[in-house]
């Protein structure tokens, strides 16, 4: 059985989205883009901002590879959570309305300015 896969990348500027965090509008994004299991993780964090950074690369990534897919004309970024998995891999959970079964991986990368990642949807 032959499966569709999908694909979808995204980098982010640390500083320019710690610009939109500390602003008056911060908590208010923060709360429009990120779950609570995903912010009281990033939260805990000593530099947390670079781990909104890479989460918010990864929902835009797997965006991505969703829309390309044509499953869903659009999505919440509430509706994509990254967690902290085994060895700190981070793993995808999706919310949405599908008939489909679906697999999402994602990989996340950065250094101090940007952060980076690349997620692969695969339809099974």
């Amino acid at each position: 059985m032959v499966s569709d896969v999908f694909i979808g990348t995204d980098i982010v500027s640390i500083p320019r989205l710690k610009k939109t965090i500390n602003s008056l509008s911060g908590d208010k994004f923060i709360n429009r883009i990120f779950t609570k299991n995903e912010i009281d993780y990033c939260g805990d964090k000593v530099n947390s901002i670079i781990h909104f950074a890479g989460r918010f690369a990864a929902k835009e990534a797997i965006t991505k590879a969703l829309l390309s897919s044509e499953i869903i004309e659009s999505i919440s970024m509430r509706s994509i959570e990254i967690i902290s998995g085994k060895n700190r891999k981070p793993e995808v959970n999706l919310t949405i309305s599908s008939k489909l079964q679906l697999q999402c991986k994602v990989s996340i990368s950065h250094t101090d300015e940007y952060a980076i990642a690349f997620a692969l949807l695969e339809i099974v």
